[in-house]
């Protein structure tokens, strides 16, 4: 694990997130002039690197594969208390929010992180390897959580439109979470050694040698790790009104919006999978991005099932035929490029360009 001592990066990594939550607490809910939006996005930036400096740091203590679960839940969770959040202040307009949020997660992770990972382990050792058991199984997990929450409320007539009954959504919510902790409990605990990397770097663990960091050290990353963030998912959402603009003046569809934003607030999950690939652990690389996927279904159904108590108007979860397509070839394609173990750069391209045709089709639909 790449963690960087020294005491100017120690100051840097706790500086940066504070700066960021400082630029958070003066811009939320204000309108903001051009220089102040470009101020914004660096500070989300810089956020970005320094939680993905201590997500390394916890990982470095706790180790594979519960470190790359940290990062997952961690952003998830902020994510959810977002849109609940977004869902509570704007009314009907956010009927779909949860929707399109979660599906723009499932594919941008599923294809974007995912495509990516195989990509720069490829070009790195010629052939990306990673545990096909263990991925397999997140997939498999994967698909099924995106099924029940995401495509039967398209195809149930319990009530009109693509939307659950109150108790579809109870049962829903209830397999959402249930399947969520199941999979954390095998990855975790009873099959831990399917989600460990199958090859290191020359043949050798790549935490070998280096010195674990002190409880104090760690508690500090996981407290800035936090704040870090609370400042990246915050920050995405200052400058939402700055891309509802552009959306707008370009003549895209609303749920370009949704699709930036996700982009954003996934950063620090890319950087971390693109940095575990580079140093030839693509089976983290896809832990988190298939546990960023998972988290985004298994948490923000729950929730939002709850939260519907006492939210007013629709709750549309169900996809379109065309989100319907893309996500059932990105399960089969993801199938295809798990079960052998090892991807080239041809599996790896493949994701990739499922990725951007989503990305255009969110634009031109």
């Amino acid at each position: 694990m790449e963690v960087m001592p020294g005491a100017l990066t120690s100051r840097w990594t706790v500086f940066v997130p504070l700066l960021a939550a400082i630029t958070l607490a003066a811009t939320w809910g204000r309108s903001l002039p051009g220089i102040a939006v470009d101020v914004v996005v660096a500070a989300l930036v810089g956020a970005v690197l320094a939680a993905v400096y201590h997500v390394e740091v916890i990982a470095h203590r706790v180790g594979q594969p519960l470190g790359a679960l940290v990062l997952a839940v961690a952003v998830t969770v902020i994510e959810v208390g977002l849109i609940v959040t977004m869902m509570g202040t704007s009314g009907e307009k956010s009927a779909a929010l949860a929707r399109d949020t979660v599906f723009a997660a499932v594919m941008i992770t599923c294809n974007g992180i995912f495509g990516l990972a195989l990509l720069v382990g490829a070009v790195r050792r010629r052939v990306a390897v990673f545990n096909a058991e263990g991925t397999g199984a997140a997939l498999g997990t994967v698909a099924t959580l995106s099924t029940l929450s995401l495509v039967l409320p398209t195809f149930t007539t319990s009530k009109p439109g693509p939307e659950f009954s109150v108790a579809q959504l109870v049962f829903a919510a209830v397999a959402s979470l249930s399947l969520y902790v199941l999979f954390v409990m095998v990855q975790t605990v009873r099959h831990r050694d399917d989600f460990l990397p199958v090859e290191e770097p020359d043949g050798a663990s790549a935490d070998a040698g280096d010195e674990l960091p002190t409880v104090r050290a760690t508690v500090l990353s996981l407290t800035m790790l936090v704040v870090a963030l609370v400042a990246v998912v915050g920050l995405a959402k200052v400058v939402s009104p700055s891309v509802e603009s552009v959306v707008a003046s370009a003549g895209l569809p609303q749920s370009a919006v949704g699709v930036v934003i996700a982009l954003l607030v996934l950063l620090p999950e890319t950087v971390a999978a693109v940095r575990a690939a580079h140093r030839g652990q693509v089976q983290i690389s896809l832990n988190l991005a298939l546990g960023s996927a998972m988290a985004s279904i298994g948490l923000t159904i729950p929730v939002i099932a709850v939260a519907t108590i006492w939210l007013d108007g629709p709750l549309v979860l169900g996809l379109g035929a065309t989100q319907m397509v893309l996500l059932a070839l990105t399960v089969v394609v993801g199938v295809l490029t798990v079960v052998p173990g090892r991807a080239t750069l041809l599996q790896g391209g493949v994701h990739v360009a499922l990725f951007f045709a989503f990305v255009f089709l969110a634009a031109s639909p």
